[in-house]
């Protein structure tokens, strides 16, 4: 036959899945780094805030191990232990980093200029609002907490640790779709501040926004992030967005509070019959 006919959704997005640090609170991802970088030092391996952030956005452990396979941080471990680092190195760290991490969550966890508004706007039109995070479930008590405090409460959160594989896996937004009784999947925006975190909604068939300006990939804290010069803030900002774009993202934007206009895009994008 010359034609082919397809079942194509046409309608609303249903639901948006957002990150926790660097996207909604924790301007800069910060509370994650400092530990990471802790963690290594106590075993007598520094490593730089950059080496901390480089696996981002993936599970707790899994990125323990990731930065012990990053060259740098592999020649400096064989340099102090003798050896390369093995599993039996990876968990003791991973115990360690657990209750130092839970310690310093409220110290970061003041939500991004523009959240509560967006999440008000959100609901406005209808959107449930789900969330996925690298972090396990206890240290997730202490950010919905302090984020319950100040006036955001998601309908759905899963962690790293409630399913089978974290980022760049599906697992956590599908558990979401699940939680949240949405369908399809293309209904459902993913919006992150981490490389990992894109590629777990586009591995779900969802739509991606990438936040360039607020989370990992530059890394500061608001107040260090509006002392820069306006041209080095340009020159990090197109850096961000070009790496962000690489990895698949449908749109980028700086922050949450600039995701409405990708939104209203996305629902016309729909209505015409396009997918993710």
């Amino acid at each position: 036959m010359d034609f082919r006919y397809a079942r194509t959704y046409r309608g609303k997005i249903r639901a948006v899945l957002l990150d926790w640090a660097g996207t909604t609170m924790d301007h800069g991802c910060m509370a994650p780094a400092v530990v990471f970088v802790d963690v290594f030092k106590r075993q007598g391996v520094p490593i730089t805030v950059e080496e901390a952030r480089a696996p981002m956005g993936a599970a707790k452990k899994t990125h323990i191990q990731r930065i012990t396979e990053l060259p740098t941080v592999g020649r400096r471990w064989r340099e102090k232990h003798g050896r390369d680092p093995n599993e039996k190195d990876i968990a003791a760290m991973f115990a360690a980093f657990v209750p130092l991490q839970v310690k310093v969550l409220s110290d970061y966890s003041q939500l991004i200029p523009g959240a509560l508004k967006i999440v008000a706007a959100l609901r406005e039109r209808g959107y449930k609002i789900g969330s996925t995070t690298g972090y396990s479930t206890e240290m997730m008590a202490v950010n919905l907490r302090d984020a319950k405090r100040q006036g955001y409460e998601p309908d759905s959160t899963v962690c790293a640790s409630d399913v089978p594989e974290g980022r760049p896996f599906p697992f956590m937004c599908l558990a979401n779709v699940i939680k949240l009784g949405v369908s399809p999947v293309e209904s459902c925006v993913k919006i992150d501040d981490t490389r990992p975190g894109i590629e777990e909604g586009l591995n779900a068939g969802m739509w991606t926004i990438g936040l360039a300006m607020s989370g990992n990939e530059i890394g500061l804290a608001l107040k260090d992030l509006k002392a820069l010069s306006k041209a080095e803030r340009e020159s990090r900002r197109l850096g961000a967005y070009t790496r962000m774009y690489q990895t698949g993202a449908h749109y980028v934007v700086d922050s949450i509070a600039d995701i409405l206009p990708c939104l209203d895009d996305i629902e016309k994008r729909l209505a015409a019959g396009e997918k993710p």
